[in-house]
């Protein structure tokens, strides 16, 4: 028996083998992540008499290369999750505290050794799930930079036409990702350049705006645009400076909405593909958008041995608190899983709590724990916890994977 250790970084990896009893047959050494190194490791490894079994913490994409490249040399390879590993109390004889390359490849190693029988060979993932994770990733972190500038954004008009973003009630242009709001007030950047005018006459400029850039035209609204500019008060007067630090933040964010409705585009193209895709996208709450998120943040369902192990990844699902006649029935989650399927998963319950079909089984899960008093939280994290067990039951059934 081989165990193979490898602590990952970036760009670089330390190695060491142990045997049982703690013989260590090679010391701890770098390994750099270029082909002809990671080669180098797997004909190393190859050459190891004895069976052998490669175990290393899973920490993504610094990961990924040598678990690919040792993958695909036919060696047995584990990836860990990191919190197991930090865990795991066989670091050695010792009540230090130090942490260094060396140590942490050792420890792992023991890690192999100590799970020998339990550890899960490393499969790696589909090249069309990873791309969609990777854009998943992507459209969280656009999403967040569109939301500092928007919240800049308004923060500038209420200085120079307060409440004016409150006015629209247009969705989001599916087109280009563009809102009616933000394109209104790179036009009409401030109180004034509404006033500048009779009401007549900005009526007749707001009609030719809207059609120029394809919105609704209604003179109720144009009125509402007028009644607000004339009861604004501005601390900011209109300057040329004025005009041109809201209008170039407006246009980094429309360049943003642009590169959203773009990425969004290309994970429908992409999660399409993929089996589950219509079994999901029918599912009460998801629509074009949640469904490759979804998907991405999910991965293959067949990873996940039990209907329960999906909620766990989820980091939704209560860790247990039970000690002899002491049993805590009210426990919060663990939050130990996915940030961003909890986040896809809210943003389903907002949606099923939106649209109150009462034959869906979710919305009746809802509807009966906030009529049981439930607090917001509660029952939103239960019915994602519901959702997950009715996603799991249709995508196995799909994929003809039993549980």
């Amino acid at each position: 028996m081989n165990a193979v250790g490898i602590d990952v970084s970036k760009g670089k990896s330390k190695v060491c083998v142990v045997q049982p009893g703690g013989d260590v047959v090679c010391k701890p050494y770098d390994v750099g992540h270029t082909v002809f190194e990671l080669n180098e490791l797997a004909d190393f490894i190859l050459s190891l008499s004895g069976e052998t079994k490669v175990v290393l913490e899973h920490t993504g994409r610094y990961s990924e290369p040598i678990a690919n490249a040792l993958s695909k040399a036919g060696i047995f390879v584990c990836a860990v999750n990191a919190k197991l590993m930090h865990d795991y109390a066989g670091g050695g004889n010792t009540i230090r505290r130090d942490r260094t390359d060396k140590i942490d490849s050792m420890k792992i190693a023991r890690f192999c050794l100590d799970k020998w029988d339990n550890l899960s060979q490393y499969i790696p993932e589909n090249e069309d799930r990873k791309m969609l994770k990777v854009f998943n990733r992507q459209l969280s972190e656009y999403s967040k930079i569109k939301t500092m500038l928007t919240n800049n954004l308004i923060a500038l008009l209420d200085q120079t036409f307060p409440g004016i973003n409150k006015l629209f009630t247009s969705p989001t242009r599916e087109s280009d990702g563009h809102e009616k709001w933000v394109d209104f007030v790179g036009a009409f950047y401030h109180s004034d350049c509404v006033l500048s005018k009779s009401l007549g006459a900005f009526s007749e400029r707001y009609e030719k705006w809207c059609r120029r850039n394809s919105y609704n035209y209604s003179y109720e609204k144009a009125v509402e645009i007028y009644a607000l500019a004339e009861q604004s008060v501005t601390t900011l007067s209109r300057t040329p400076f004025e005009k041109s630090l809201i209008t170039n933040l407006v246009l980094q964010i429309n360049n943003l909405c642009e590169t959203i409705a773009c990425t969004k585009y290309d994970m429908t193209q992409i999660a399409s593909e993929l089996p589950e895709y219509d079994i999901v996208l029918d599912m009460h709450g998801v629509g074009k958008t949640l469904a490759p998120q979804l998907i991405a943040e999910i991965g293959e369902i067949s990873r996940f041995p039990k209907r329960s192990s999906l909620a766990r990844f989820a980091g939704i699902e209560p860790p247990s608190n039970q000690s002899g006649t002491y049993n805590q029935h009210s426990r919060r989650i663990s939050k130990q899983g996915s940030p961003h399927l909890r986040k896809s998963l809210f943003m389903v319950m907002k949606a099923v709590l939106q649209n109150k079909n009462q034959d869906q089984p979710t919305f009746q899960f809802l509807d009966k724990k906030r009529s049981e008093g439930k607090p917001y939280k509660v029952y939103m994290i239960a019915g994602a916890n519901k959702f997950l067990r009715i996603y799991y039951a249709r995508v196995t059934e799909c994929l003809g994977f039993v549980e």
